[in-house]
C-alpha cells in the first residue's frame, strides 16, 4: 500500500473509486486500521460517486509507530496529569488534513467511526475549509457524562496486550462478540479472518494506548461543534455498549441542523447487512443536504 509523508509522519493509505469524483475521507477508531473499513462497504461508497480515501492513523497499522514517545500513564492522565500524553485528537486531525494536502485534495466529505468520529469532529472544527460534510458514526463529543460504556465493554477496552498471535486473534474475536451488533452477529470465521489479518498487518498495542491517552486528554468538542456549518449526519447503534447512544445524541444536538440516525440492533461495528443503509445515508448527507447554519 502507498505511503505519504504528512504532518511530520508517514501515513499508509488506500483509495477506491474514480479520482475525479468528490473525495470522501474515512477515519477509523482506537487501535483500528484502514482494513477495519470493510472492502464491501468501501465499494458501496465508491459506487455512489465518491473517491474514497482510507488510511491508518499514526500508531496503527502501517503508518508511523511512535514508540519513542513512550507508554502513557493512563491512571495519571485520568487524574488530570498530562505529562505522559503524547499527542491529542487535534494532532490526529492535522494528520488527516496533511494527508489530503499531500494528495492534492482541496475539500473532502469526512466520515469517522468511534475514535475516528472524534477525529472527524475535530477535523471539521479545526479545518472547516477542507470539510465538505461531516458524518460521525458510533462516537461522542468528549463529554464524559454521555456515551459511557457498559462495564462489560469497558473491560474489553482495557484488556492487556496479547502475548501471542493466537491469543491476540482470540481476544479480538471475543471483544467483537461483546461490542458487536446483537441484531447482526458476525460469523465466527469472518471475525477470525479479520483479526488474523489485522495482527499480521500491524499489531500495535502500545500505539493503541497512546491513542487512548489522546482521547482522555483532549478537550470536549461540544462548543466547537456548535460552529460546524456543513451538512452533518450522526449515526449510532441503539445497542452500542462501548459508546452508548447518548454519545451520538449529544453529538447531533451540538451541531445545528444535524441529522441523527439511530439503528436498532446495531452495536459498535459495521455489520454487512447495514452497508447499503449506511452508505446511502452518508451519500444523502454529502450530496443532497444543504449546508447547515443558525
Amino acid at each position: 500500500m502507498p505511503h505519504l509523508h504528512a504532518n511530520g509522519i508517514d501515513l499508509c493509505y488506500e483509495t477506491a473509486g474514480n479520482p475525479s469524483d468528490p473525495a470522501l475521507l474515512l477515519i477509523m477508531g482506537l487501535g483500528a486500521q484502514l482494513v477495519d473499513w470493510p472492502d464491501g462497504f468501501v465499494e458501496e461508497l465508491a459506487g455512489r460517486g465518491f473517491h474514497v480515501i482510507r488510511y491508518d492513523n499514526r500508531d496503527a497499522g502501517r503508518s508511523s509507530l511512535l514508540d519513542d514517545l513512550g507508554v502513557p500513564n493512563v491512571p495519571a492522565i485520568l487524574g488530570g496529569d498530562p505529562a505522559t500524553v503524547p499527542y491529542l485528537l487535534s494532532d490526529l486531525a492535522a494528520d488527516a488534513a496533511g494527508l489530503l494536502g499531500a494528495l492534492g485534495v482541496e475539500r473532502a466529505h469526512v466520515v469517522g467511526a468511534s475514535m475516528g468520529g472524534m477525529i472527524a469532529q475535530q477535523f471539521a472544527i479545526d479545518h472547516p475549509d477542507l470539510t465538505a460534510s461531516l458524518c460521525s458514526i458510533m462516537s461522542t463529543t468528549g463529554d464524559r457524562a454521555v456515551g459511557r460504556a457498559t462495564p462489560e465493554a469497558a473491560a474489553v477496552l482495557m484488556r492487556p496486550a496479547a502475548p501471542s498471535r493466537e491469543e491476540a486473534i482470540a481476544g479480538g474475536v471475543a471483544a467483537s462478540r461483546v461490542i458487536g451488533s446483537p441484531g447482526y452477529p458476525a460469523p465466527q470465521q469472518e471475525l477470525e479472518r479479520k483479526h488474523a489479518a489485522k495482527f499480521d498487518r500491524g499489531y500495535r498495542p502500545q500505539g493503541t494506548m497512546r491513542q487512548y491517552a489522546a482521547i482522555l486528554a483532549s478537550p470536549e468538542r461540544t462548543e466547537g461543534l456548535r460552529g460546524v456549518k456543513v451538512p452533518t449526519l450522526v449515526i449510532h447503534g441503539a445497542d452500542d455498549p462501548l459508546i452508548t447512544v447518548s454519545g451520538g445524541e449529544a453529538t447531533a444536538a451540538a451541531v445545528a441542523g444535524a441529522e441523527l440516525l439511530i439503528i436498532p440492533g446495531m452495536g459498535h461495528d459495521l455489520p454487512r447487512e447495514l452497508w447499503p443503509q449506511l452508505a446511502g445515508a452518508i451519500a444523502g448527507n454529502a450530496i443532497e443536504r444543504p449546508r447547515t447554519g443558525r
